[in-house]
C-alpha cells in the first residue's frame, strides 16, 4: 500500500474515535460547563431562518451554500447540537470534518457550549490518522510506520541520488508537485501525463519529477516512514481492502458534516465515499466563490455535483453576511459579478445585516516602499482612533511581499506578526514560559513568586514576569518585541480561562496550554496581522489593507489559463472578504523609488474603482457611462439606507420599496401621459415602452443628461435611442410633440 498525509503521531489510546484527546477552545472564549439552553428548542434562539433551516434539516443529504460572513460555522454546530439536544442524533455518532486544526477546535468548543462535546471535530488527516493508528496492527501488522512531517529533506535527498540538482526555490515547488500527485491519485509512472493534461506550470522536466517522486516514495518505504498524504491512501487502502473494518468505522459514525467542502481533493473525497458507505446521512457546507487551493488538488466539482449526485438532497443557501459593512459587501459582489466559469455561474450574492461603515479607499503609490509608508502612516491613524493592532491586516499575493511593510510597520513603531512564519507554541519564549508555568504548577505554595498571589491571572502574570513579561510593552519593535507580545498572548490566553472556568488553577492551565500545543490552537497575538491571501483564508479583522493589487501580482504572472485567472478573482474576493469595516486597496506604479511607471492596477478592479472602465467596455469610457459605451454594473446600494437590492422593483428604484420616496409626482404623471401616448401610437402595452418602476426611478432621479438616463435599471440601449431626447426633455419641463418617436 501507498502513503498519505495527517499530523503528529501519537500513541494509539483504548479507542480509536477518541484517542484520549481534549478539544482545543477558541482564545477568547472557554465553555463554562453545560449550555445554558434548557431544551433543544433553545439552540434555535437567535438563528435567522435559513441557519434554523440548516439547524432543523438532519435527515438526508443536505448542502448549505455559504457565502462568506454569513454564519456557516454557527448554522452547523448549531444543527448537530439540535439534533443532540433533541434525541435525534447521538453525539458518538457524528464526525465533523474541517480543514484546519484551529477551525476543528473552534467547532469542539462551540460545540462544548452548546451541550454537544461528545462529538467529535477533526480535520481529515487527523481523523484518518487516528483510525490508521488503531486498525493497523489488524489490517497490516506490525508498529505504523513513523510520520515524516518535514518531506522537502526526503525530496532533497531523491532529487541527488538521481543526480538533479534543485536550488531551494525548485526544491519547495517540486514538493508541491508530489503533494498535488498524491492527492489526485496519481502514480510516479503516470505523473507526467497527468500534469501535462491539468496544466500544471511545473518547476522542471515532467519526466525529471515523475523520477524524484519515484525515488522519493522507495525512500520512505526503505526508512518505514510515511508522509501526511500517506495517511489519507493507507487509510483508503485499508477501507477499501478489508469491509469488516470499513463497517466498524460505519458502525460508529453515522452522520457526517463537512466544513469547507470547497477545498475537497478527490483523495479526501474518496475517503468520504467510503466512511459514508451507502448512507446519505451527509451535511455539506461550502463556497465555490472562494476555492483559492486548486493548486493542491482541491476542486468545487464535488460541491457543484452534489445536487446531480443527491437528486433529493436539501439546498440552502445561506447571503446575509453579518461580518462586513454594505461598502464591503458591495465591493465584493462586484468582483464576482465580473467573474466568469462554472463557479462563477454559483456565485452567491451577499446581503450585509450591518450598519453603514466608510466607503473602501483607493490608493496609487509612486513605488512600493511609497506604498509601504503610506499603509503603515494609515495603520497608525487607526490605531491612534481606537482600533487595535490586532483588529488590523495587511494581505498581500505572495510572502515575498512581506518585507517592505515589516520595514515600514516597524519604522512607524507599529507591532506586528506574520502569518504562517514561526509557530506559536514553537518559539523559544513560548517554551521557556510553559516550562516556568508548568514547574510553578508542581511547587504550588512552595514558589516564591506565588506568595500572595491567588487569582489565576495573577499567578501567571507572576510567574511570566521572571520570563521577560511586563506591564508595558518594551519601545519600538523587532525581536523585543515579538517576545513580549506572545508572553502577553499567553496572559491574555490565562485571563480568559480564569473567566470561564472559576476555580481553575495553575495546573489546569498548563493542560489545557498542551492540549492546545498538541492542536496547533495557538492565542491571538497583539500586532497587525502580515499575511499572505491564502493564508488569510477562515480569518477577519475590523480593517483590511490589501496591497501590491497591480497586474502581474494580482492576477499572478504565472495565471495564464481563463481557470487560473478566476482563481485568482476569487482569492482577492477572499481577500475583501476579510474585512469587516475599513477596507484598502493599493498598488505602486513603479518597483523601486525613481523607476518606470509601466504598472497597472489590476484588471479585478476595472469597472470597480472611481475612474475606470469595466470589462469589455469601450476605449475611453469610465464606469457608469451611458448606454452607448455601456458597462456592466455591480450590485446596487439603496440611495437612502444603503442597503444592498436584490429585488427587482427595488433595484430599478435605486431604493428599498419601504425606504421614503423623493419622487417628484408631478413628473411622474407628465411621463405617465407621455408613455400612454406612445403606447396608442405603436399599438404597445404601456409597459413594453417603460414600467411603472422604471417610470418611477426616472421621476425620483429626473436625469438631466443621457449618461445619468442610461444608469437608470429598465433603460437600455435601444429604449435610449427610442425614446432617450422625449424622456430628457420632459425631466427639463419641455414640451414633448405627439407622434412615433422615430419620426423626427
Amino acid at each position: 500500500m501507498r502513503a498519505a498525509c495527517g499530523q503528529f503521531s501519537r500513541p494509539a489510546h483504548e479507542t480509536w474515535q477518541h484517542g484520549g484527546v481534549t478539544a482545543a477552545t477558541h482564545s477568547s472564549s472557554f465553555p463554562g460547563g453545560p449550555a445554558s439552553a434548557d431544551s433543544a428548542d433553545a439552540v434555535l434562539l437567535g438563528l435567522d431562518p435559513e441557519q434554523r433551516e440548516v439547524a432543523t434539516t438532519l435527515r438526508g443529504p443536505v448542502c448549505v451554500l455559504a457565502g462568506a460572513g454569513t454564519g456557516k460555522t454557527r448554522a452547523i454546530t448549531h444543527r448537530i447540537a439540535y439534533g443532540v439536544r433533541s434525541g435525534q442524533l447521538m453525539p458518538a455518532s457524528v464526525l465533523a470534518v474541517t480543514f484546519t486544526n484551529r477551525a476543528a477546535g473552534e467547532m469542539r468548543g462551540r460545540l462544548r457550549t452548546l451541550g454537544a462535546g461528545g462529538v467529535q471535530a477533526r480535520t481529515f488527516h487527523s481523523a484518518a490518522l487516528r483510525q490508521l493508528q488503531y486498525f493497523w496492527p489488524k489490517a497490516v501488522g506490525g508498529e505504523v510506520p513513523r510520520l515524516l512531517e518535514r518531506k522537502i529533506q526526503f525530496v532533497a535527498e531523491a532529487g541527488a541520488r538521481c543526480r538533479i540538482r534543485l536550488d531551494r526555490n525548485e526544491l519547495r515547488d517540486v514538493t508541491g508537485e508530489i503533494e498535488w500527485a498524491k492527492v489526485t491519485q496519481t502514480v510516479p509512472a503516470d505523473y507526467p501525463v497527468a500534469a501535462l493534461k491539468s496544466g500544471r506550470e511545473a518547476p522542471r522536466d515532467l519526466a525529471e519529477i515523475a523520477q524524484i517522486y519515484g525515488t522519493y516514495e522507495q525512500l520512505k518505504r526503505d526508512r518505514g516512514m510515511i508522509d501526511f498524504e500517506d495517511v489519507l491512501l493507507l487509510t483508503v487502502g485499508i477501507l477499501q481492502d478489508r469491509h469488516d473494518i470499513a463497517e466498524q468505522i460505519r458502525t460508529q459514525y453515522q452522520h457526517f458534516v463537512v466544513d469547507e467542502y470547497q477545498d475537497v481533493s478527490p483523495l479526501q473525497q474518496r475517503l468520504l465515499d467510503l466512511w459514508l458507505g451507502e448512507r446519505d446521512s451527509l451535511c455539506v457546507v461550502g463556497d465555490a466563490s472562494q476555492t483559492i487551493y486548486s493548486f493542491t488538488g482541491a476542486t468545487p466539482d464535488h460541491l457543484l455535483n452534489f445536487r446531480t449526485r443527491y437528486p433529493q438532497a436539501t439546498v440552502v443557501k445561506l447571503v446575509r453576511d453579518y461580518r462586513s459593512t454594505p461598502q464591503v459587501v458591495h465591493l465584493a459582489n462586484g468582483l464576482l459579478n465580473q467573474a466568469k466559469g462554472r463557479a462563477a455561474e454559483h456565485r452567491l450574492e451577499l446581503v450585509s445585516q450591518r450598519e453603514t461603515g466608510p466607503d473602501p479607499v483607493y490608493a496609487e503609490y509612486a513605488d512600493e516602499p511609497a506604498e509601504a509608508e503610506g499603509v503603515a502612516r494609515r495603520i497608525r491613524d487607526l490605531i491612534a482612533a481606537g482600533v487595535p493592532a490586532g483588529e488590523i491586516a495587511v494581505l498581500y499575493r505572495i510572502n515575498a511581499q512581506s518585507e517592505v511593510y515589516e520595514q515600514a510597520l516597524a519604522d512607524a513603531g507599529v507591532p506586528y506578526q506574520l502569518r504562517g512564519a514561526e509557530r506559536f507554541f514553537e518559539r523559544q519564549e513560548v517554551q521557556k514560559a510553559i516550562l516556568a508555568l508548568r514547574g510553578a504548577a508542581r511547587s504550588g505554595g512552595n514558589d516564591p513568586l506565588l506568595d500572595d498571589v491567588v487569582e489565576l491571572g495573577s499567578q501567571v502574570r507572576a510567574v511570566l514576569s521572571s520570563t521577560g513579561w511586563s506591564t508595558e510593552p518594551p519601545a519600538g519593535s523587532g525581536a523585543v518585541r515579538d517576545q513580549w507580545e506572545s508572553l502577553a498572548a499567553l496572559v491574555r490566553l490565562a485571563e480568559d480561562f480564569a473567566r470561564a472556568r472559576p476555580g481553575a488553577t495553575l495546573a489546569d492551565l498548563t493542560i489545557e496550554l498542551e492540549e492546545r500545543k498538541a492542536a496547533q490552537h495557538a492565542p491571538t497575538v497583539q500586532g497587525v496581522t502580515l499575511a499572505s491571501l491564502h493564508a488569510a483564508k477562515g480569518l477577519e479583522w475590523d480593517a483590511v489593507f490589501l496591497v501590491g493589487l497591480t497586474d502581474g501580482m494580482m492576477p499572478i504572472t504565472y495565471a495564464k489559463t481563463d481557470e487560473q485567472v478566476e482563481e485568482e478573482r476569487r482569492l482577492l474576493y477572499v481577500g475583501v472578504t476579510r474585512a469587516r469595516i475599513h477596507l484598502s486597496l493599493s498598488w505602486a506604479v513603479s518597483r523601486a523609488p525613481g523607476g518606470r511607471a509601466s504598472r497597472r492596477p489590476s484588471r479585478f478592479l476595472n469597472g470597480l474603482r472611481p475612474g475606470s472602465a469595466a470589462p469589455g467596455a469601450a476605449a475611453g469610457s469610465t464606469a457608469g457611462r451611458g448606454a452607448r459605451g455601456r458597462v456592466r454594473r455591480g450590485p446596487v446600494l439603496c440611495r437612502v439606507c444603503g442597503k444592498t437590492l436584490t429585488e427587482a422593483g427595488e433595484l430599478k428604484l435605486m431604493r428599498c420599496e419601504d425606504c421614503p420616496s423623493d419622487m417628484d409626482e408631478g413628473l411622474y404623471e407628465r411621463l405617465r401621459d407621455w408613455r400612454a401616448a406612445q403606447s396608442k401610437e405603436q399599438g404597445l402595452p404601456a409597459y413594453c415602452v417603460f414600467t411603472d418602476k422604471t417610470l418611477m426611478a426616472i421621476a425620483e432621479a429626473a436625469p438631466s443628461e443621457e449618461g445619468e438616463l442610461s444608469m437608470i435599471s429598465g433603460v437600455g440601449g435601444r429604449k435610449l435611442d427610442r425614446y432617450g431626447a422625449d424622456v430628457l426633455a420632459i425631466c427639463a419641463g419641455q414640451e414633448v410633440a405627439a407622434g412615433h418617436p422615430d419620426d423626427a
